[in-house]
């Protein structure tokens, strides 16, 4: 009886071309990946979440979970994500309240800058000025007449302090010289709800988010771009009225720092794949949101010229948080 030492049977495995037993990582993802969203149903964050999950999970072979953490304008959900393993499948949606925050808030649990890396933007959307039913004005220039006549009395809902409508807001105030009463909410579904409740005066909102408002009398008076939106031309610009005003929105995923690059790149393949969709593209238009075609690089761009923006806005206004 012959008797082979373990060394020489790994010995002739290998010459004979056979690799030793090893656990190779399977390739991502190889399990649901989640999608935390800091805002509430119903708002544009979600809705362009839920227009994409489908196809999404589609391009990657695996479920597409979203999750809605509302809370602190985003900070809540962004901590969320933040402490959970850098591994691909925990994700987060959000806007430019992504580089406003950490600009305005010297009380956050968490460093935006290093925390999270960029992987690859969804969207790009102006917000709408939308008034109550029943407002004394029908435009942005009685808008801002009325707001004149009634210096600080005059509100506006926005999905949260230092949200992106936040600041749209402070710079419609100084180019407009008026004072307004700000009011944060958990996101732009309950603006649109106290809108249309005639509880607040103005939103400042997705059109997606303001749509059910509208269905109850609210009026839109003013998109946020520099010029009206293809998809919602009978929407006046508020640079109609206030010449050289141009601020828009914008949603992107961003990963917890750490997270591998094969694992973002492969998610930025997918989101690619699922925008390419020509009834998907037109659903999110149908929104109120163009798709975009982006990449890490384009994308860490986009952030860096979002917070000088914001910084520029925060030395005029002086507006500070905590």
């Amino acid at each position: 009886m012959t008797i082979i030492s373990r060394r020489t049977a790994l010995a002739s495995a290998l010459a004979a071309g056979a690799a030793p037993h090893v656990h190779a990582q399977p390739a991502w993802p190889a399990r649901p990946v989640r999608l935390v969203v800091p805002y509430s149903a119903g708002g544009v964050a979600d809705t362009v979440a839920r227009i994409l999950q489908a196809n999404v999970a589609e391009q990657l072979g695996q479920a597409f979970i979203i999750e809605n953490r509302t809370g602190a304008s985003g900070a809540i959900a962004a901590q969320a994500v933040a402490q959970s393993p850098a591994d691909g499948y925990t994700l987060l949606f959000e806007g430019p309240t992504f580089a406003v925050l950490p600009e305005v808030r010297r009380d956050l649990p968490l460093d935006y800058t290093t925390a999270f890396v960029p992987v690859v933007q969804v969207t790009e959307m102006p917000y709408i000025l939308g008034l109550r039913p029943g407002f004394p004005a029908r435009d942005l220039a009685g808008f801002v007449a009325e707001a004149k006549r009634r210096p600080g009395e005059v509100t506006y809902g926005t999905p949260g302090i230092a949200h992106t409508g936040h600041l749209m807001g402070e710079q419609l105030q100084m180019m407009a010289g008026i004072k307004l009463e700000h009011v944060p909410f958990r996101g732009g579904a309950d603006v649109a709800r106290e809108l249309a409740a005639g509880r607040i005066d103005a939103g400042l909102i997705s059109f997606s988010s303001l749509r059910p408002a509208v269905e109850r009398g609210a009026m839109l008076v003013g998109s946020t771009g520099g010029r009206r939106q293809a998809s919602l031309p009978d929407i006046p610009s508020v640079a109609e009225t206030l010449p050289g005003y141009d601020m828009t929105s914008w949603i992107g995923i961003f990963a917890p720092a750490g997270t591998p690059r094969t694992a973002m790149e492969r998610f930025t393949q997918a989101m690619r794949g699922a925008l390419a969709d020509p009834e998907l593209r037109r659903r999110l238009e149908a929104s109120g949101s163009d798709p975009v075609e982006s990449d890490p690089a384009s994308f860490a761009e986009l952030v860096r010229r979002e917070r000088e923006t914001v910084r520029r806005i925060i030395a005029a206004t002086g507006l500070r948080i905590g």
